[in-house]
């Protein structure tokens, strides 16, 4: 899976957010906290990826990111796990979000998980992947 992509999907998906508080809709998450919203941003992201791929090939490939190398299921894995997680966490958060919309509107996750152990789960699972690549960058740069 990527992270990259993983995490431009979630970045696209909340510059919709944005332009909504910006303009200041009634609404904040709209069609991109969706499930068909946000593959649809999945699918943009990846899209993307292929494109800049052909079209920067001359350009040097940042370690860090060694983008050019992912494989294309790693890209669009990480891409639809960083859209539909965000759609999932963000419902069981946000009274204004409608996960399935147009067929629903409804959103039976709301508050199903307290907010802070909600916010507490997320930081636990953020240190622990955070421990995961510094172990993994140590390991490479041993061999």
């Amino acid at each position: 899976m990527s992270f990259l992509s993983f995490c431009a999907a979630n970045v696209l998906i909340d510059v919709e957010s944005l332009y909504n508080m910006v303009t200041h809709q009634p609404r904040v998450h709209t069609f991109l906290h969706t499930y068909i919203g946000a593959t649809l941003a999945a699918g943009t992201i990846v899209l993307a990826f292929f494109v800049a791929r052909r079209l920067l090939r001359d350009l040097p490939d940042l370690k860090i990111l060694s983008w050019r190398r992912l494989r294309n299921s790693a890209v669009v894995a990480g891409a639809l796990m960083g859209a539909w997680s965000h759609v999932l966490f963000d419902s069981l958060m946000h009274r204004d979000i409608r996960p399935w919309a147009p067929f629903s509107e409804s959103n039976g996750l709301l508050l199903l998980i307290p907010l802070r152990l909600l916010h507490l789960g997320c930081l636990v699972a953020g240190v622990i992947a955070i421990a995961v690549w510094l172990v993994s960058l140590t390991r490479s740069v041993v061999r």
